[in-house]
Order: structure tokens, then sequence, then C-alpha cells
């Protein structure tokens, strides 16, 4: 009980000592992520102040504005351009087709028109001959003949760099073979030029283009809302440029289209560039290597762009004190941080587990000690108490008779005759108890020296069998049975006397008048020696027991039957040392066999 109070208050104060330790590792943890993020923020709006007074940090659509040139870097990025941006293609002058036109249209001589506008069509001049194959293709669409304006709309649609009618000559040929071919391929073609931004258009010309490519292709579609917002904030500062003596600010967020764009403004008045790109793009990019979410709030704290998935309290900084368009919230992602301290804490876990589970063992294998040894003091007690009356029982007959014979009170030869023999029976009787203990103790200290020989199972088990039937004389008579082949190397000795205390349980455990047989034979590589009885028999849970030192079953407390208990232990160890087995088969009420097994000698 001591042991197992013990116990419980060592595993506890451990358990909480543990607890402890994980709850301040905890805490530790935590504010050591606060400064961790604390310096991430300061990092990130560091960077972010530098990005904006050093050009190329940023990603971004860079807009060149002068006073005669626009350009756009990288190319193709803006679905539309700005109205001050000059058109790149050049368009022939309207007087270059007023003959043809008069045909068409104040003469309503269409074959006249044709052949001016074929004629046209073959010159070097690439406007002159695009804006010649836009005509004739329409004149020969309004005179009936569709096939041929479809392949001059083709060939209209090889020429690039040109325009016709204010637009790119491909584009205005394509969206015509759209229309006289009604498929819906072409139409998706023409939207995916469109996404492309292939061609440099205003916003009105791209959102006709947009709608009609959309109508003749069957499909809603609205195009891509940051690229739309990235176009309206291009139209925005083109149109703060145009003011030259204006003042910008370096840098500041717009809204287009409900979408936040970041302006950059960079370079004197007459030749300014600008960078615009989206403030999620914006903080992707000062925060890439930084392991934290990050938000942009406006004066009042309203979100502007970005996200705060992460855990805990943000920290801030303000525009005003880091110089930067907005102000930056930043927040630990969820599990950046707790990756180490759960790995710490399933390792500080794991200790104070093995710890307590050491504690636990140690405490039951102490336990199982104590009760072991408490255990063997007792069998060894009992073991004291029957080896005790083992020897009083003989010294006491040998003490008595021997008061009769030395003070003469025998009354008879006869009876002088028989208290000589029982004194020699008992002599004998105290003298195998002796060696039986010698044997026993020799075997424990594996000091005992086997004398193996070849000999006969057969005989040696007659021979035992027989001198153990004469000592109980006339009392009870043992059958004896088996082949004369069953050669085995043993020390007949001590196999001897392994039978002999096989025959003694089988005569102590059984009624006077039961049979006992002793019983050999061979099996392969086997010789088997059995001795059966017709006693109680062995109950199951004793089976095993038995065997060992100083334990004695039962039947003995149920008979009264005295030993020291060593018996059965004794044939097992010289079993054992002959390379062999014993078994037990018994049944309650049925009597036992004890099977000695043992290498044959081939």
């Amino acid at each position: 009980m001591i042991l197992r109070l013990l116990t419980l208050v060592s595993v506890s104060a451990l358990g909480w000592l543990g607890w402890r330790l994980i709850s301040q590792d905890r805490v530790v943890e935590a504010q050591r992520a606060r400064e961790r993020l604390e310096q991430a923020a300061d990092r990130i709006a560091a960077n972010f102040h530098r990005s904006l007074d050093a050009e190329g940090r940023l990603q971004g659509l860079q807009l060149t504005i002068t006073k005669d040139s626009f350009s756009i870097a990288p190319p193709g990025r803006l679905l539309y351009y700005p109205r001050t941006a000059p058109e790149p293609e050049s368009e022939a002058p309207g007087d270059t087709f007023r003959q043809g036109e008069n045909y068409e249209f104040r003469d309503d001589r269409p074959l006249l028109a044709i052949a001016y506008y074929e004629r046209l069509a073959q010159t070097d001049d690439a406007p002159v001959r695009a804006g010649a194959l836009l005509r004739l293709a329409r004149v020969l669409r309004k005179t009936g003949r569709k096939e041929r304006s479809l392949a001059v709309y083709q060939r209209l649609e090889a020429i690039a760099g040109v325009r016709v009618a204010g637009a790119p000559a491909d584009l205005v040929a394509r969206h015509e073979i759209c229309v006289l071919r009604g498929g819906h391929e072409d139409a998706e073609r023409l939207l995916a030029g469109l996404r492309d931004a292939r061609w440099q258009l205003r916003r009105g010309q791209f959102e006709f283009y947009w709608d009609e490519a959309c109508r003749l292709a069957g499909k809603r579609e609205t195009p891509d809302a940051v690229r739309v917002a990235l176009a309206q904030a291009a139209a925005a500062a083109a149109a703060a440029a145009e003011i030259a003596t204006g003042a910008h600010d370096p840098a500041q967020v717009v809204n287009a289209g409900g979408i936040p764009i970041l302006s950059v403004w960079r370079g004197p008045v007459d030749h300014r560039s600008v960078l615009l790109a989206t403030v999620d793009s914006v903080l992707q990019q000062i925060a890439a290597r930084e392991n934290v979410d990050c938000e942009a709030l406006d004066g009042d704290g309203r979100n502007l762009a970005g996200r705060r998935a992460g855990q805990g309290r943000a920290v801030l900084r303000s525009a005003a004190d880091f110089h930067i368009p907005f102000t930056l919230a930043v927040t630990a992602r969820p599990g950046s941080a707790d990756a180490a301290m759960l790995a710490r804490q399933r390792a500080l876990q794991t200790t104070i587990g093995l710890m307590m589970l050491f504690l636990l063992s140690g405490t039951l294998f102490i336990a199982r000690a104590i009760r072991r040894e408490r255990y063997v003091s007792r069998l060894q007690s009992d073991f004291v108490s029957a080896v005790s009356h083992e020897f009083r029982s003989p010294l006491t007959s040998m003490r008595h008779l021997s008061e009769l014979l030395a003070e003469g009170r025998v009354p008879s030869e006869e009876r002088r005759q028989l208290y000589y023999e029982t004194l020699v029976g008992e002599t004998q009787r105290l003298e195998r108890l002796v060696e039986t203990l010698l044997h026993f103790g020799r075997m424990e200290a594996r000091a005992h020296k086997y004398k193996f020989k070849e000999l006969d199972a057969g005989q040696i088990a007659e021979h035992a069998a027989a001198e153990f039937e004469r000592e109980l004389g006339n009392a009870r008579q043992i059958e004896r049975a088996g082949p004369g082949d069953c050669r085995i190397r043993a020390d007949a000795e001590a196999l001897e006397v392994a039978l002999r205390n096989l025959l003694d349980n089988a005569v102590k455990y059984s009624p006077p008048d039961a049979r006992v047989d002793v019983a050999w034979s061979r099996t392969g590589s086997q010789v088997a020696i059995q001795v059966r009885d017709q006693g109680l028999g062995v109950p199951a849970g004793e089976r095993k027991t038995i065997f060992e030192k100083f334990v004695r079953g039962s039947a003995a407390a149920a008979l009264n039957v005295k030993g020291t208990g060593v018996g059965l232990a004794m044939v097992r160890q010289i079993v054992a040392a002959h390379g062999g087995e014993i078994r037990l088969e018994s049944e309650p009420g049925a009597g036992s066999r004890f099977t000695i097994l043992l290498p044959a000698s081939d």
C-alpha cells in the first residue's frame, strides 16, 4: 500500500511538473512569435519604402509619358489604352478612296467601285492596300458576292500594323469574317486576341469588339477585372500627366473598378513614368520571403487588399511612420510558429511519458519482486517445516526403539529383531531424505556431475520400479511394460532418482488399492518413460507450478501428504540435464501421467 501511495504521488508530481513546463513553454513561444512578427513587419515596411524609391524593385505595369510619346512596359498588358496615347499604326488618308466612294455611294455604280478598289488593292502601300480591301469587301458584300467578300476580308486580315476606319485592319477583318461565317470558332479566336491585348484599342473600341465577339460566340463573358482596373488606372494616369505643372503624390492608391491600384510616380514633369500594380500583387512581392499574411488598410482601418488568415493580434505599421501609401497589418500564418513548439512539446511529453512509464515499470518490478520474495519466503518456510517433520518422524522412531533396546525392555528375541529391522528402515529413510536434499542442493548450484553412459531405458525403469516395490513390501504392486530396445545416453543413478520421485508421488497421491504403471517405448528419435497413477489428479492451474521448487499441489493439503516440495523440481532438472523434457497429462479424479522424453541413442 505504501509503495502504491508513493508511486501515485511521484507520478502525480511528475505529471504536474510536465504540465507546468509545457505551459511555460507556450508562454515563452508566444512571446518569441510576437517578437518575430514585429521584426517581420519592420522588414516588410522598410522593404516596401525602399521599393517605392528604387526603380525596378516592384513588378508591375510601367507607363512612360512624355509630350509626344506614350509607352508601356512590358507591352501587351493593357486591354485598352488611354485616349491620349498615340496610335502606332498608320492609316491612309480618306481622299485616297474618294473616287471609288463616289462610284459606290453617289453614282450607285458598284462595278466601277469594285474595279477602282481592286486597282488600289494592288499597290505596295500597306495602308492604301488595307483601305482598298476593306471597301472592296464591303461593296462585294452589298452586291451579294459573299464568298468573294470573305476572301477579300481574309486578305485584309493578313495585313498587320495598319489601321482602317480608325481600328487595326486585322481586327476589323477578323470581326467581319465572324459576321459572315457565323461560326463560334472564329468568334473564339477574336475573343482570344482581345484577351491577349493583341491590338491597341481605345476603351470604346475594346468594349464594342468584346460585346460583338461574345454575341457571335453565343456566350456571356466579362473581361478580367484586374486588367480592366489596370487599363482604367492607366487612363487616369495619362489624364493626370497632361497637366504639365501638376504635382502628384509619389505613391498613392487609386480605386479602379473597385480594385485598389498602387501608382508610383517618378521622373520630371516633362518625362514622367508611373508604375501601376494591384495592391494585392504588391503585398505578395514585399512579403515574399516572410512566412506571414499581409493586409493593406486605409486611413479608417478598412481593408483595401490582402487577407488576415492568421491567428492572434495583427502588428500594424502606419503609413505616416514608414512613408508608405497605406497601413500594413501583418499576422502570423497558422502553423508558421506552431511546428517548432509542437515538436518541443511532443519531445517533452514523450520524455515525461517515458519517465512515468519507467517509474511505473520500476514500481511494478519492485512490487513483483517483493511479492516473489514473500512467496519464496513462504515456500521456504513451508519447506523447512516439511523437512523438519520429515526428519522428526524417523528420528523419533529411532530414539524410542533405541531406548527400548538399551534399557533391555524388549519382551522377546522376535520383537528385538523387529526393532532392529525397523531401525535399519528408518535409517535408510533418513539417508534417502538427506541424499535427496544434497542432490537438490548440488543441482541448484549446478555442481552435480552426471555420468552419461549408453543404457537401456527399460532396464533403468525396471530396476527403479523393483527397488521401490521392494521398499513398499507387499503393500503395493507396480505394473511394468515396454520393449527391450530403448537405448539412451543417461546417468543411471540420476534417472533412477527422477523415476523414484515420480513413483513416490504416484503412491502417496493414490488410494491404497489403486494401480501404478511404469511403461517405456520408443517413438522415432525419442524414448518415452511413463509413470501413471489413478489418484486425485492435478488441477489445470497447477500443472506448471508443481515443477517449481518448494511448491506442493492442493492434493497434498487435501490428503495430508507429507513431503519437501523438491521432488518434481529435481525431476525437471535431471530430465533437462539429459536433453529431454517432462510432460504431464492429468484429469482431476482420474489420475495423472508423467512422461519423460529423452533423445534415443542410435
